[in-house]
């Protein structure tokens, strides 16, 4: 009994460094900021897969570690940030952009966004700038550069002849609640089929690409996207 307690002291002691650093680690990432995984295109031409987004996760409130129990909140989420939460469907870890926050009413008309009875602008991007991203087979999309509410972003469709989920009636978003969608319109799980976002889901706010592995080209680092920030 004593070996075995000696053994555990010794184990403790060469390792214990180590230990916190990892308990500290695991800490800032749950509470203060966190760099995730992109798996999906669902926020194309904005982020790609492969990409690892660095998540503030101070930008709006404040969690107690490892819960979504906040112990102070100081900003709200704002249309057009980009934030990650936890699916109200499945639990699983999303990445989109907000659309509208409580009290917007919102509508999508053929894939145009009407929010407060103001219609969004769209403006195709020229070809040079569509040559510029990184996204296979980028001739079958439309690329436009969408503006409402003093908020733009370049969002991606497909071209005629592939289904869309592209109108839904006005809407009053809850309070509590936000709408959420991806920027790659035609191929996102997003408010459209998973519904409102509640607020106490939202994790954080993303505006930084840490790095990013192109994985159709055996993981090679896209230098160009270390460090980009978010549109």
């Amino acid at each position: 009994m004593s070996s075995m307690r000696s053994q555990l002291t010794k184990l403790w002691r060469d390792w214990r460094t180590f230990a916190l650093f990892i308990a500290v680690m695991l800490v800032f990432r749950s509470a203060v900021a966190d760099w995730n995984q992109v798996p999906s295109g669902s926020m194309y031409p904005s982020i790609f897969v492969g990409d690892r987004i660095v998540v503030n996760k101070l930008a709006y409130d404040l969690r107690i570690p490892f819960t979504l129990q906040r112990i102070a909140r100081w900003h709200d989420p704002e249309r057009g940030d980009i934030v990650t939460f936890h699916s109200p469907e499945d639990e699983r870890l999303l990445v989109k952009r907000i659309i509208a926050v409580p009290g917007d009413t919102v509508a999508l008309d053929s894939n145009e966004l009407v929010i407060n009875e103001q219609r969004a602008s769209y403006e195709p991007l020229a070809p040079e700038q569509v040559r510029q991203l990184p996204v296979r087979d980028a001739h079958r999309f439309e690329f436009l550069r969408e503006s409402i509410l003093g908020d733009e972003r370049v969002v991606m469709l497909f071209k005629s002849g592939h289904p869309r989920i592209n109108s839904f009636p006005a809407i009053r978003v809850p309070q509590g609640h936000y709408l959420v969608m991806g920027d790659n319109r035609d191929n996102s799980r997003d408010s459209r089929s998973i519904g409102f976002v509640s607020r106490d889901r939202i994790l954080g706010r993303a505006r930084t690409v840490a790095f990013s592995l192109d994985y159709d080209n055996y993981y090679a680092p896209r230098m160009e996207r270390f460090f980009a920030e978010l549109p």
